[in-house]
């Protein structure tokens, strides 16, 4: 059905007339919209909710119940996701009405403040990486390392190579991304094993080649060993014309060698471990880089000018990087950013201030390494399994069954990542830290 415009009723913003649709699936080969969506069955939407009217004291009553439900569990879970004390200063400034409500960062002449405040973003990830260029920002780690990959790529376009070496030791999330960002770029991705939690680098000098246009190396790994030949690594991967990429995080920089002495070309890892918490799936990824890559980063950039009355103005620069303007030949699909958790971020890191930032990245060390002793006495379990320095997290070999050992750790109210059948993984931080001796007790119970 179509209105008296010759357009079909419904949404102003998707003005596309049924004729308009035809000649777009015509030049694509498809039948129909819906042939261009692989939706199963089962979650297909048919129509109907399925749930019945109710008024709202009901409907908040029933919610209430149902949340009710919810086991009080206090999680000792990291592999990427990380809870450190967020501050309530964050919160109250961040949700400013002119923060909040903001329809886009990006407009000079009425966002200087969310400019600048992006800007000191990037200045902070300068600091701690030592490389003289950082976005503003990708979505996160997982997206980081794939549009790492993809620069790497652009940089070799025309000689040989297309392959990417990862860690064995990689979270499965940030595997699945990356290899759905190569898939289309005709990309391949090799694995090195891991010797004791941390790059076996005679195994990786065995596969680094022409072929090989980026090795990736992470700093915490995912099951929290801090590596400690990242200059060998680099220089492996710098002695086959292959850029180096380092994963880590903003509180672990603080403290770990600056990757810009150990050769990185490109930071990429996770910046919300600041300003935000634990958040299960949402993200801020770090994008940091030498500055002989500044055309090649993705993402927006946040500089510094004057504007024509001479005065310091905030605004996004070198936008003829993206797909606004260069359209399919933009350095990046990202368009947008998560301008708001960084703010945050920014926000946390200026609230801990030098001292106290280098305060937590010792504690993270520290609290881990205690924790595993504790546990390591335990009959039954040991801990850390990997003979090396942990940063908040580290894996325990158990002798009985590990799934075993974390449902029982999870009917006291304790909640930690099981690896196989005799490993687990335990992650302390300051948020957690006060019920450490609970869980060294709750373990005591059931290993």
């Amino acid at each position: 059905m179509t209105a008296g415009n010759g357009r079909r009723d419904g949404s102003p913003y998707a003005p596309h007339t049924d004729a308009d649709e035809a000649a777009m699936l015509d030049a694509v080969g498809a039948e129909s919209v819906e042939s261009l969506f692989d939706i199963p069955e089962d979650v297909r939407f048919d129509g109907e909710f399925g749930l019945d009217a109710t008024d709202e004291r009901d409907l908040r009553e029933s919610i209430a119940n149902l949340f009710a439900r919810n086991e009080e569990l206090t999680e000792f879970l990291g592999r990427g996701h990380h809870a450190h004390y967020v501050p309530a200063l964050v919160d109250d400034l961040s949700r400013r009405s002119e923060f909040l409500t903001s329809y886009t960062q990006y407009q000079p002449e009425i966002a200087q403040g969310f400019l600048q405040a992006l800007f000191e973003y990037q200045s902070m990830l300068v600091e701690l990486t030592g490389l003289p260029v950082a976005n503003c920002s990708m979505y996160d780690a997982a997206t980081a390392l794939a549009e790492a990959a993809l620069l790497a790529n652009r940089l070799r376009r025309g000689a040989s190579g297309h392959r990417v070496l990862v860690p064995e030791h990689l979270q499965e999330g940030r595997l699945g991304v990356l290899e759905n960002y190569l898939d289309g770029a005709d990309m391949e991705i090799g694995e090195y094993p891991m010797a004791d939690g941390a790059a076996d680098l005679n195994a990786l000098s065995d596969l680094v080649d022409d072929e090989t246009v980026m090795v990736y190396a992470e700093s915490p790994t995912v099951r929290g060993v801090i590596e400690e030949r990242l200059s060998d690594i680099g220089d492996l991967a710098h002695e086959n014309d292959a850029l180096f990429c380092l994963g880590s995080d903003v509180v672990a920089l603080a403290l770990l060698e600056e990757p810009a002495s150990v050769g990185a070309d490109v930071v990429v890892g996770e910046a919300d471990a600041l300003g935000l918490g634990t958040s299960y799936g949402m993200g801020l990824g770090i994008f940091a880089t030498r500055e002989k890559f500044l055309r090649q980063v993705p993402g927006r950039l946040v500089g510094v000018s004057e504007d024509a009355e001479d005065m310091r103005a905030f605004t996004l620069t070198l936008q003829t990087r993206e797909q606004h303007i260069r359209k399919e030949r933009a350095t990046s699909n990202i368009c947008t950013n998560q301008a708001w958790v960084a703010l945050r971020t920014a926000m946390h890191i200026a609230w801990l201030g030098p001292d106290r930032l280098v305060n937590l990245a010792t504690r993270a060390v520290t609290d881990a390494r205690d924790l595993a002793v504790r546990l390591d006495d335990i009959s039954g379990l040991q801990a850390p399994v990997y003979d090396r320095h942990h940063f908040r997290e580290f894996v325990v070999h158990t002798d009985q069954p590990a799934p075993a050992i974390a449902n029982d750790l999870s009917g006291r109210g304790f909640a930690v990542h099981t690896l196989d059948d005799h490993y687990l993984q335990v992650c302390i931080t300051d948020v957690n830290a006060d019920a450490a001796d609970k869980l060294v007790a709750a373990f005591e119970e059931v290993a």
